[in-house]
C-alpha cells in the first residue's frame, strides 16, 4: 500500500491538477491511492468505482467511499455535473467503448483526466522492429495472450481522437517514470517517441 507521500509519479501529476475541496470520481480506482492522497492532502470529496471486490474492501478500510461495479454502467447513474473532475488513470486501453465512456465522464464531470501507457515509446518500437514480437515493458508488462489491454494508444493518437470525438484538451503532460513508477520526469521534446505515459486534462468542446 502506498502512503500519501509515496504514490506513483503519474498520480502526483494528476493530483497537482485537482483544486482543494473539489468533488472527484475515480474510475477503476484500484486500492484508492490517488483518492486517499486527495482526501488527506487536499480535502477533496472523493468517490470511487472499482470492479475488484478485494480492492473495494481495501478502499473502504482506508475510509474511502468506493462502489463495486463496472465503470461503464455505474457512471450512467450520476446526474450531469455531479463532479468537478472524473479521473480514468491507466485504464483507457482496457475500455471497449472509449468514446461512450469519455462522453459520460464529461457529462457527469466538469472536467476529466485520462492517462495511459504510450505505445509509441522508442523501446516498444525497437522491440517490434528488431525482435518482431508483441512488446513487453514495465508499463505494458503482459504477454499478448494474458493482457487485459484490448487497445494500443499513443499520445499522438489521443490528440487526434479529441477532434474526432469532440472534446477539448485543456492540458497535457508526457512523462517517464523509474524506481517502480515512484519517481519520474516530464518529457517535452518528442513526447510521442520518448514518453512512457500520456496524461490529459480534457473538457467539453463547447466549454
Amino acid at each position: 500500500m502506498a502512503e500519501p507521500n509515496g504514490i506513483r509519479y503519474d498520480l502526483r501529476v494528476v493530483a497537482s491538477w485537482i483544486h482543494p475541496g473539489a468533488r472527484v470520481l475515480g474510475l477503476g480506482c484500484g486500492e484508492g491511492d490517488l483518492l486517499y492522497y486527495l482526501k488527506t492532502k487536499k480535502e477533496v470529496a472523493c468517490t470511487g468505482i472499482e470492479i475488484d471486490e478485494a480492492r473495494v474492501a481495501h478502499c473502504i478500510e482506508r475510509g474511502l467511499t468506493v462502489l463495486q461495479g463496472d465503470i461503464n454502467e455505474e457512471v450512467q447513474d450520476y446526474p450531469n455535473d455531479t463532479f468537478d473532475y472524473v479521473i480514468l488513470s491507466q485504464t483507457l486501453q482496457q475500455i471497449y467503448e472509449p468514446a461512450d465512456l469519455i462522453k459520460s465522464m464529461l457529462r457527469i464531470g466538469k472536467r476529466a483526466v485520462v492517462s495511459f501507457p504510450n505505445f509509441s515509446h522508442w523501446k516498444i518500437r525497437t522491440q517490434l522492429l528488431l525482435k518482431g514480437i508483441a512488446p513487453v515493458s514495465r508499463q505494458l508488462p503482459y504477454q499478448w495472450h494474458n493482457t487485459p489491454n484490448i487497445r494500443v494508444i499513443t499520445i499522438k493518437d489521443f490528440r487526434r481522437y479529441a477532434g474526432e470525438v469532440g472534446f477539448k484538451i485543456l492540458k497535457e503532460v508526457a512523462i517517464n517514470t523509474n524506481n517502480h513508477d515512484r519517481s519520474g520526469r516530464i518529457i517535452n521534446l518528442f513526447p510521442n517517441l520518448r514518453a512512457s505515459y500520456g496524461i490529459f486534462l480534457i473538457g467539453k468542446e463547447s466549454a
